[in-house]
């Protein structure tokens, strides 16, 4: 460890980072250029509390990084809050290697205690979202003063889940724009030729090419808007959004934005709404872009019913929690039961056709199933053949907010 904290602080750095490196002085002592030896260990008592516990929690405690603090035996000495984030199930006092459950932070931990040597390795998280991250275990030697003074192993962990998340995302798009794009940019290349041979002297052939690519052009950028907000949602899936938002502005505000589709399509749109706001913890952006999708599809694929319904309401799930439910019922064909498991998977269609003479992009559902998950959300879908259709958004109703406490 560098001694640059032995310089006088010259007071632009402020007196936070100032009373961290002096904590961190009388924590570590000036080692000099002293080597590690193998005695210095010193067994903590498995009953007591390290007797730098207090010392150690207050100075990794201004660590932006999730960081923990581990002793001899691995038993954990402590960990500030961003650390709880990642290992929700640390407890102070108690082994480390049972509480982190990942075999190559337990291998990691193992190796740096042995070998008295940093250790870097990446682990994958699956519960509750997909994350990664880097972690580092270092050694490091205590003031060798005082009968209780030991070494100790400091975890620091970085996360890299935006940055695999932007490979993915890199790739997938990749994969999904070239596979989609394929088609249309198909039929453009073939009309710009003809337009270009024998049709070049063609008026009315003009006209109608013209106007089937103009289709397809915008079928294009359609796509390409749908899996880049795919995208966007993807890469923050592990961040709950954290803003009160309302619903009951949001229905208004989606409902009556689509007031000129549903009047071309002769459909009627309904709200029921209730008098109490009812507040999510959400993105308003990404709220009203899956709203804006399930009334969309319910216009476009029911608009033999004439009538679609947008209802927002309170309820409680099967463990009696509450949320907010936004459901959005059309009385159109319905859809067969053996389509309804597989309605959120990318690019499904129930007919192919008919969605893409609707100018879908087979991403609408994808991205609605995408945004609730990042908002601890879920959608469902009921539908009858014949009976129409409904697309259930539940959403949890945080205790917290004013207004919602049950």
């Amino acid at each position: 460890m560098s001694n640059d904290d032995d310089r006088p602080d010259d007071g632009r750095s402020g007196a936070e980072p100032g009373r961290l490196r002096g904590a961190w002085r009388a924590l570590v002592g000036d080692r000099g250029g002293e080597s590690y030896s193998r005695n210095t260990f010193v067994s903590v008592s498995r009953t007591g509390e390290h007797p730098q516990a207090a010392l150690i929690g207050q100075l990794i405690g201004g660590l932006p990084n999730p960081t923990i603090v581990l002793d001899r035996d691995a038993r954990v000495i402590a960990f500030n809050s961003a650390a709880a984030t990642v290992v929700p199930a640390l407890r102070a006092g108690e082994p480390a290697l049972i509480t982190l459950r990942m075999p190559e932070l337990v291998d990691a931990i193992r190796r740096a205690g042995k070998r008295r040597e940093p250790q870097r390795v990446e682990f994958f998280q699956r519960v509750p979202h997909d994350r990664w991250f880097e972690a580092f275990v270092t050694p490091v030697r205590l003031n060798g003063r005082g009968e209780g003074a030991a070494d100790i192993l400091i975890m620091t962990f970085n996360d890299l889940t935006p940055l695999r998340r932007v490979e993915e995302m890199r790739a997938d798009f990749i994969a999904n724009a070239s596979h989609e794009l394929r088609t249309p940019l198909a039929a453009l290349l073939g009309f710009i030729e003809t337009l270009q041979g024998p049709a070049r002297n063609d008026t009315a052939a003009r006209e109608k090419f013209l106007a089937i690519m103009q289709q397809q052009a915008a079928r294009m950028a359609r796509l390409i808007d749908d899996l880049l907000s795919l995208s966007r949602i993807e890469l923050n899936a592990h961040l709950q959004p954290s803003t009160p938002l309302d619903l009951a502005p949001i229905v208004r505000q989606v409902a009556d934005g689509l007031q000129t589709l549903a009047r071309d399509r002769q459909v009627e749109i309904k709200m029921s709404v209730p008098a109490e706001p009812l507040t999510v913890r959400g993105d308003r952006d990404e709220m009203i872009r899956a709203l804006e999708n399930l009334v969309e599809n319910a216009l476009k694929y029911g608009a033999a019913g004439k009538r679609v319904d947008i209802t927002l309401s309170r309820a409680q799930t099967r463990a009696g929690q509450p949320e907010a439910r936004i459901a959005v019922r059309d009385y159109g064909p319905g859809i067969a039961p053996e389509h309804l498991p597989r309605l959120t998977e990318r690019f499904y269609r129930v007919d192919v056709a008919d969605s893409r003479a609707q100018g879908g992009t087979g991403l609408g559902l994808a991205l609605v199933k995408h945004a609730l998950n990042r908002h601890a959300g879920r959608v469902t879908i009921e539908s009858t053949p014949g009976q129409g259709a409904t697309f259930i958004m539940h959403l949890p109703l945080p205790t917290s907010i004013s207004g919602q406490s049950e």
